[in-house]
């Protein structure tokens, strides 16, 4: 514990004596040298895009609809109300979360980069929006789902990004048996969905490079998978303070898109 604990405090000492620059300069060096990196990733990659988070002072609970205001934020998008209150839940869903003419940053584009050079091996996300892919990324684990997505919760035909956000019935109906078609997404009380997540462990354990973004890791899901990591070198880009930074090689207090453009420089042609 006291080794772990001096381990630590070297580290700590060590960041606040790099420039930006040197920061900057040490982390191109961490992915040159590194031979299996992944990035696990939250709200704070798509804000950029302009996708609210969550919990910041502008995130979608803090600015709910007067309709809406007499509902705990959380509730909206939990199994609790998609099945006492249906009506509900669509209506805040297709309000607040169609995310289907969004368009990636910066940040998705240089990572789907990355991947295609050979130097990421995938992406886990905890968001929905599907932008990852969008932005030519090809191994991503979605472990909350994707709004893209929606299936029947009868015969579990699935149907694309169009169906219930264009569906008129107010709670949308698979043309096949009639039964509700719901958001393929993993709301509050249910369980992730396991093959992303598996695989998301599967990544995570053999990983020599970490790149925790746009995330506090105050969700479990995604602080247990960063806790599980073990491997060399571990980089964290988040605008505010971060769980798990004891333990990092590079703290980044910034926007993700930013860090990532200084660093590698984006070149959309």
């Amino acid at each position: 514990m006291l080794e772990e604990m001096l381990s630590r405090k070297k580290k700590e000492l060590f960041r606040k004596g790099l420039s930006e620059e040197q920061k900057l300069d040490l982390f191109r060096e961490i992915v040159e040298t590194s031979s299996n990196i992944v990035f696990l990733g939250g709200a704070g990659v798509s804000t950029e895009s302009g996708i609210p988070d969550f919990r910041s002072k502008d995130g979608l609970y803090r600015k709910t609809d007067r309709k809406f205001s007499r509902y705990r934020p959380e509730y909206l998008l939990s199994d609790q109300c998609l099945h006492r209150e249906t009506e509900v839940f669509f209506d805040y869903f297709r309000k607040k979360l169609d995310v289907r003419n969004v368009q990636p940053n910066a940040a998705h584009r240089i990572l789907a980069r990355m991947e295609k050079d050979g130097k990421l091996c995938g992406v886990i996300t905890q968001n929905i929006d599907g932008l990852h892919q969008k932005a030519g990324s090809k191994n991503v684990q979605e472990i909350h789902g994707s709004a893209l997505r929606s299936y029947c919760v009868s015969c579990l035909k699935q149907y694309g990004p169009d169906f219930i956000f264009e569906s008129r019935d107010a709670v949308p109906k698979c043309p096949v048996c009639g039964k509700m078609v719901r958001p393929d997404v993993t709301l509050y009380g249910e369980l992730l969905p396991e093959p992303a997540y598996e695989n998301a462990v599967s990544m995570i354990r053999y990983a020599d490079c970490l790149i925790i973004g746009g995330t506090s890791l105050e969700v479990g899901s995604a602080a247990g998978l960063a806790h599980s990591y073990h491997g060399k070198h571990l980089v964290i880009i988040n605008k505010g303070k971060t769980k798990m930074e004891g333990k990092a090689d590079l703290v980044f207090h910034d926007s993700i898109g930013r860090i990532l453009e200084e660093a590698f420089h984006l070149d959309d042609g």
